[in-house]
């Protein structure tokens, strides 16, 4: 164990500083995020207001990151990663404040929409700003690292959030809905530090990478902007049917476990915290699964594994098989993020990269944004037990026709001609 934490942290001192400053900022980001992640839903349910509307935000926040993200990922291409990143950034930050702030039930609906909108800015930039500052042969372990640590942070936001609510409650005797804005208020405050390593980053020249060939995969890619976008397309249509599956029931999880077993905040917090921690864990070992596999094997294996543990989770009525179910899965599916960006990164000539990173995620929230209702809708009709087992039930099963679909479509052959 000794030995594989000093290669990782051989490898993160071996990076430039760009890349440091970045993931310095995005630890600080997803601290703030990962309150609002946990925290946000349990306010809008404790303001009173029914399930659906919980269902109308997050709709909201994707579709708006729906929107924006292909023009990003061309402002990004053309403006340059750090301009936009640091834009997306700072009006972001003022959204979650005023989030924080305001009760209305269109004022949150709004709200959570320019939130979407401007981070899908920051999300598009990301990826493609950290595969310019490396060569190939690094951006296997770099997205490992840094998707790792995105998750150790979100941990340290969810957990804190929970607890630090519970405790302004019970020790503070302060009204549960007040005391969840307090939390979400402080990871607003927690996200706008993370402001300021962004104002370090240095503009990075591109260098057309003629042959970008990277690790354990076995294509090179594409050169023009139709065969390009020909990848992209084909790439994006599996973030779609996962985009689509997991916005079914990822957004709830926290009233997935309130709703049907009555956990405390502080519960939802722990296990929330641990599925993240375990997922950091899972990423950080990938790289060793891809070297013996290869990139798109590995990717379908996480996937496909996973599977089974998100049918657990929608049918149990046990706490604790609900919970170690819900570890599993999240570890499994997750871990394979980081090679899917890889893969991404490879598929792509370093011009089209910010347009390949937008597309995936704009498919993948316009699928998570056109589930909203129907998750909530299910669980309204249905009840707390089988309104969750069909959507959990339903995600598994786009979840198996996209790891199948990924599997023959970039594991069986090459692309670079096509």
């Amino acid at each position: 164990m000794y030995i594989l934490f000093a290669d990782w942290k051989k490898k993160l001192s071996s990076f430039n500083r760009n890349v440091k400053m970045f993931m310095l900022a995005n630890i600080l980001i997803q601290i703030g995020m990962g309150i609002f992640a946990v925290m946000y839903n349990l306010y809008i349910k404790e303001l009173g207001y029914p399930e659906t509307l919980n269902g109308k935000i997050i709709s909201m926040t994707s579709l708006a990151s729906a929107l924006m993200l292909v023009p990003a990922g061309y402002l990004s291409d053309r403006l340059g990663r750090k301009k936009i990143i640091i834009a997306g950034a700072v009006v972001a930050a003022s959204t979650l404040f005023y989030r924080s702030l305001v009760t209305g039930e269109q004022a949150l609906i709004y709200a959570a929409f320019f939130t979407g909108l401007f981070m899908a800015l920051v999300q598009v930039s990301g990826v493609p700003f950290l595969a310019e500052n490396t060569d190939s042969s690094q951006r296997m372990h770099l997205f490992s690292i840094h998707f790792s640590l995105m998750t150790i942070a979100s941990v340290v936001g969810s957990l804190g959030g929970g607890v630090l609510a519970d405790a302004l409650h019970v020790i503070g005797n302060i009204p549960t809905v007040d005391s969840i804005k307090y939390v979400l208020i402080v990871g607003a405050i927690i996200f706008t530090f993370g402001l300021l390593p962004l104002f370090q980053l240095r503009a990075v020249k591109v260098k057309e990478d003629k042959h970008s060939k990277g690790e354990g995969f076995e294509t090179n890619a594409p050169n023009g902007f139709r065969k390009n976008l020909n990848v992209i397309i084909l790439f994006g249509f599996a973030n779609l049917l996962i985009g689509t599956g997991s916005g079914l029931v990822i957004p709830y999880l926290n009233l997935y476990f309130s709703n049907r077993f009555d956990a405390s905040n502080t519960y939802i917090g722990l296990i929330l915290s641990l599925g993240s921690a375990m997922t950091a864990v899972a990423m950080l070992l990938g790289p060793a699964l891809v070297k013996r596999v290869g990139k798109v094997r590995a990717l379908v294996i996480f996937q496909l594994l996973s599977i089974p543990f998100l049918f657990i989770t929608g049918y149990t009525n046990s706490l604790l098989i609900a919970s170690i179910a819900f570890l599993m899965r999240q570890a499994l599916m997750n871990a394979g993020n980081p090679i899917q960006s890889a893969i991404a990164m490879d598929l792509v000539q370093d011009k089209y990269k910010g347009l390949a990173n937008s597309v995936n995620q704009m498919v993948f929230n316009v699928g998570w944004a056109s589930t909203g209702a129907i998750s909530t809708g299910l669980v309204v009709t249905f009840g707390f037990y089988w309104g969750y087992a069909y959507t959990f039930t339903i995600t598994g099963i786009l979840y198996i026709i996209a790891s199948t679909y990924f599997y023959f479509m970039f594991g069986r052959k090459k692309l670079s001609n096509n």
